[in-house]
């Protein structure tokens, strides 16, 4: 094999980079937006949250975050918990609405009936297969034991469960029209 050209060989007096002093990929993938910061961080809550906390989980300060929760409480994102420590949680209701909003203008309403039907058949089979109603009342370990399965194989199938029955609750909201719609389009016709 030949030796590359002089004109494209690497310059052997040429310094190698300092790759610790390069910006941490965590750094370079996260948001930019101090805003979109503070979203994520309400997401991800799971249980009510002083300003420090949500602070603490986007990166930011806790005047910023203050601000950002009093604006978030007013849009509706996040619900006042407490007034003294301020504690905020997640607004599941407005999360819900936006899921809906968003599966109306993505997809067709045949395609929301067919999302529908395979959800209910995925969430009716393993209704069945776990002989309830509802995941919520299964002890994995119990289960596990009696069906001689893994402890993680419950949980995953009881997961699929729960999360093919948040499905169908936000398909068929996302195909019951709004009263403000249902409105109009009775006085259209």
């Amino acid at each position: 094999m030949e030796d590359p050209g002089s004109d494209i060989q690497a310059d052997t007096d040429e310094r190698v980079p300092n790759f610790d002093a390069l910006t941490p990929p965590e750094e370079v993938v996260r948001g930019d937006r101090t805003r979109d910061d503070f979203f994520d961080a309400v997401l991800g809550l799971d249980d009510p949250a002083t300003a420090g906390e949500v602070a603490e989980r986007a990166g930011h300060g806790v005047d910023a975050a203050r601000e950002y929760l009093d604006w978030f409480e007013r849009m509706g994102i996040v619900t006042k918990v407490t007034d003294s420590p301020a504690t905020y949680e997640r607004n599941q209701e407005y999360l819900n609405w936006r899921r809906v909003q968003t599966l109306r203008s993505e997809y067709t309403t045949e395609e929301l009936l067919d999302l529908l039907q395979s959800e209910s058949e995925r969430a009716d089979a393993l209704a069945a297969e776990f002989d309830a109603e509802s995941p919520t009342g299964i002890s994995i370990t119990q289960y596990a034991a009696a069906s001689d399965q893994s402890i993680e194989d419950v949980w995953e199938q009881l997961s699929s469960w729960e999360t093919a029955r948040r499905r169908v609750f936000l398909l068929e909201r996302a195909l019951t029209p709004a009263s403000g719609e249902a409105t109009d389009r009775e006085s259209v016709a």
